[in-house]
């Protein structure tokens, strides 16, 4: 009786804290919307009374929230990266709300070759899937790019670096298996 309580119990707890989880979650990006559309309108200062109405609206607005996180990713140094949490996904999310949005755009252009940079780094250290994700996501503001062309370019000849490194530590290690087949 014990056993099959203990089941149930533990079935609902696998049910019970990932949704508990999800609702802290959710609550937390409510909260912190609310919080950043409060600081947004409270550093615009007096505006005309014509304006506030429309700034109030982009305030709570899903751009105005977007804007808001973009920013603090941006302060925080989160320009192409993590996935789902940095700058340019968020700025290129408040151009899908809003394609005319001048101060996304801006600030995308602006931060492009910083963004180059982060990614030539990342060909650096080896993470190449990192790197093919944030050359992607650059693209989808400016697909005509040179940079990315050639830091596509760079990345092609990584790769094929990591492939040849594969190919002879392949073969270093059928070499060896060889000779001690023959030492038997």
């Amino acid at each position: 009786m014990f056993r099959s309580l203990f089941a149930a119990s533990r079935r609902h707890a696998l049910v019970l804290v990932p949704l508990m989880v999800l609702l802290a979650f959710g609550g937390g990006v409510f909260w912190y919307g609310r919080a950043t559309a409060e600081a947004a309108m409270v550093d615009l200062g007096p505006l005309p009374a014509d304006t506030v109405d429309t700034a109030a609206d982009d305030a709570q607005s899903g751009s105005g929230i977007l804007l808001g996180l973009a920013r603090d990713a941006m302060h925080d140094g989160r320009l192409v990266a993590p996935v789902g949490s940095n700058a340019f996904e968020f700025y290129l999310s408040v151009l899908q709300l809003d394609p005319g949005n001048k101060t996304a755009g801006e600030a995308l252009r602006e931060s492009f070759p910083r963004a180059a940079d982060e990614i030539e780094h990342t060909i650096n250290r080896r993470e190449l899937e990192e790197a093919r994700r944030e050359i992607d996501l650059l693209r989808e503001f400016d697909r005509d790019n040179f940079t990315l062309a050639l830091l596509g370019g760079k990345l092609s000849a990584a790769r094929n670096i990591v492939m040849r490194q594969h190919e002879a530590e392949a073969e270093r290690i059928r070499q060896a298996n060889a000779a001690r087949g023959a030492a038997m």
